[in-house]
């Protein structure tokens, strides 16, 4: 049986199953090309920004165009002066943010492994009905077919509820346990820059948007040319 013949036979239930089925995927390939954690907290950066800090400054726009957790360690940055409580305060809320945004269409992918084995127990129920219906009308012997009807679309369903199932929950549990793992590390670097501002005692100069035109590739600012 190939896939036309199978969603012919598991009738008119096969289609919201196939249209899980195209979302679960479209779903995992976006999550596996998002949550990647060399993009959203990319090792390294927070000891790099406290390089940076040592050498006098740190300018922000690159920071936050830098990555997710470049933009919670801006955050965390501009409210240094107000003390560290305000710094772990911004740090949290915008992580938070982060984390939020790492956890998007994981809820539609629980919700498709959820609700596939269910679509494909209604059409076991749906095909179960029509099997005995023909047996109680007396003359299931000479409707060979519609008995056999009934029964395939009952195991297709299932076979079919099952086998969108499945993927998307092993999928759903995998992309949760990355985003507990970026968590940690984006935590781990936050607070070594929280630590490192505690024990810091020189002077914190924080570079601007409208300075971006003189950012190099390692975050600093390039030196003013003054012109004639």
């Amino acid at each position: 049986m190939d896939m036309m013949e199978a969603l012919i036979a598991g009738g008119w239930l096969m289609l919201p199953l196939l249209g899980c089925s195209l979302l679960a995927t479209v779903i995992i390939i976006e999550r596996l090309w998002t949550l990647r954690a060399g993009r959203i907290a990319p090792r390294g950066l927070g000891q790099e920004v406290c390089t940076l800090i040592t050498r006098g400054q740190v300018n922000l726009y690159w920071l936050e165009s830098h990555s997710p957790l470049g933009g919670v360690l801006a955050a965390g940055l501009r409210n240094a002066r107000l003390g560290h409580e305000q710094v772990r305060a911004r740090l949290t809320e915008a992580a938070t943010a982060v984390i939020h945004d790492m956890e998007r269409f994981l809820s539609p992918l629980g919700t498709i492994a959820a609700i596939a084995p269910l679509i494909g127990l209604l059409g076991t129920v749906v095909g179960m009905i029509e099997v005995f219906s023909v047996i109680v009308s007396g003359d299931g012997a000479s409707r060979t077919a519609d008995l056999a009807g009934g029964i395939s679309r009952a195991l297709v369903t299932t076979a079919a509820g099952l086998t969108v199932a499945i993927p998307a929950l092993m999928f759903h549990r995998y992309f949760q346990r990355r985003v507990e793992d970026i968590t940690v590390r984006m935590e781990e670097q936050a607070g070594q820059v929280v630590e490192f501002l505690a024990h810091y005692g020189g002077d914190l100069n924080l570079a601007e948007r409208q300075e971006a035109d003189r950012v190099e590739a390692d975050g600093r600012l390039a030196p003013e040319v003054k012109r004639p």
